[in-house]
């Protein structure tokens, strides 16, 4: 088998924790694995790691790249130049797997659903494969454990060999269907995983698809491993479901066994966390007193809840988050208000994680932008230049090696150095205590998508 890894996101169910550019997938929200992490893990026991694709938005490509290294050096990750949806994603990240060979059954898993019993989810797949082998698309579907208004659901059909035809998807519902669905056993919520031959999906793709077939087969990746942005442009924005499950005719669908949650909301994320003895969860520098079945979390600030009774209540250094625990799906459409608003908190934390270290914006305004910078030991910016900014670097701690176009310094604490537009200039610290700077920049363009790469230790060049 082949693996899919749908690594992109927008961040907006989980925020303030995840955001634009951090996304849910990317944090470790129990364990001391990221979801992806443990998605990659989850794959690698049912196929070899070199059959394992990744596909996320090209802004996420350093992270999932970076977290993904671990496992495999050469991880293959192909970056989406625009978002538009999973049913573009599945079907170009198929065709990359044409292109190369592959005539095998596919397991197409998104990066942020959590699935702590892998060998349930082996024998989920196993029964999956056989209907997939037959020339069916197969969806897992899970029995639902509550009336839920948060997830999609499929109504099984006649039984098949280890699964089900299916009679129909339906969308996230209101309470009282959702009543109606539970109590029936024959609707399952939607997991989003699909498997099936890379043949059967472009057969399929061109009979119920064409538009998206079509733009699909100008890709030839044996050519240009790049996804073209003209070409990827023209697909419409469309999910998987709305493109493909609900209009194919040869769709299957298999229980998922063991355990499985998306994650898609807070009180999704309280529901998998240990409790005190009133049902509380708390995470982080938490006091309380008369609290009840609410989940407190505090990733900087000291928090404290006064007789909060079913409450999601969560603090970031830069947005503090108050919900019912019923009402949290809605925290997506505050992140949707922000945007709007161009509030760039529900893009960015203020402390950013790079593979070298980590960065906290201290202060910003009309043309300049001032952060701390700590780079852990042996670590190294990328040989880079910036097209819109200067910088002002200034040592606090440790001892900085820094490239400044052809020169070479050894700054230490108190010593400072400009970097003016377009110098190339990299950061190192080849010791082994930290090295912290403050960096101002300068300029009428001050984003993070300013920095052409040269040269990087951490393989965020091509």
């Amino acid at each position: 088998m082949h693996g899919i890894i749908l690594a992109g996101g927008s961040g907006s169910r989980l925020w303030p924790l995840s955001r634009e550019l951090y996304p849910k997938q990317l944090l470790k929200l129990n364990t001391d694995k990221s979801l992806l992490e443990r998605t990659y893990e989850r794959l690698m026991g049912i196929m070899d790691a070199d059959n394992i694709l990744a596909i996320t938005n090209t802004k996420h490509i350093s992270d999932v790249r970076f977290q993904l290294s671990a496992y495999k050096k050469d991880i293959r990750i192909l970056g989406e130049p625009a978002a538009k949806n999973t049913a573009p994603a599945i079907a170009i990240a198929t065709k990359y797997l044409i292109d190369f060979g592959v005539d095998d059954v596919i397991v197409v898993v998104p990066s942020d659903h959590l699935i702590q019993d892998n060998a349930a989810f082996r024998a989920t797949i196993d029964e999956a494969q056989k209907l997939a082998k037959l020339g069916y698309i197969v969806t897992l579907g899970v029995k639902p454990t509550q009336p839920s208004v948060g997830f999609g659901y499929i109504k099984a059909g006649k039984a098949l060999e280890g699964g089900f035809s299916v009679d129909g998807f339906k969308e996230k519902p209101d309470l009282k269907t959702a009543q109606k669905y539970f109590n029936d056993p024959k609707y399952y919520w939607n997991a989003g995983i699909f498997v099936f031959k890379t043949s059967t999906l472009m057969q399929t793709l061109n009979d119920v698809a064409p538009e998206i077939y079509n733009i699909t087969q100008k890709f030839d990746f044996v050519r240009q491993d790049d996804i073209d942005y003209m070409t990827f442009d023209k697909y419409p924005s469309i999910s998987f479901d709305y493109a493909v499950m609900e209009l194919a005719k040869n769709i299957a669908m298999v229980e998922m066994k063991g355990d499985w949650s998306d994650l898609g909301s807070w009180d999704a994320v309280y529901k998998l966390n240990k409790k005190d003895k009133n049902g509380n969860v708390k995470i982080g520098n938490i006091i309380e007193q008369d609290c009840e079945n609410s989940m407190l979390y505090s990733q900087e600030r000291m928090v404290a809840g006064v007789g909060l009774k079913d409450i999601i209540l969560i603090e970031t250094p830069d947005a503090i988050l108050a919900c019912n625990r019923k009402d949290s799906q809605g925290v997506k459409q505050v992140f949707e208000k922000l945007k709007e608003a161009k509030n760039d908190t529900h893009k960015i934390h203020t402390t950013v994680y790079r593979p070298w270290g980590y960065y906290t914006v201290l202060n910003q305004g009309e043309g300049y932008l001032t952060k701390m910078i700590c780079v852990s030991k042996k670590g190294q910016l990328s040989l880079q230049s910036h097209n819109y900014r200067s910088e002002h670097w200034v040592i606090l701690s440790g001892i900085a090696r820094v490239t400044l176009e052809d020169k070479v310094f050894m700054l230490k604490a108190g010593s400072s150095i400009d970097i003016p537009v377009r110098a190339v200039h990299s950061l190192a610290n080849p010791y082994d205590s930290e090295l912290k700077i403050i960096e101002v920049q300068k300029g009428d363009k001050l984003v993070e998508e300013d920095i052409v790469r040269y040269k990087d230790i951490y393989g965020r060049v091509k």
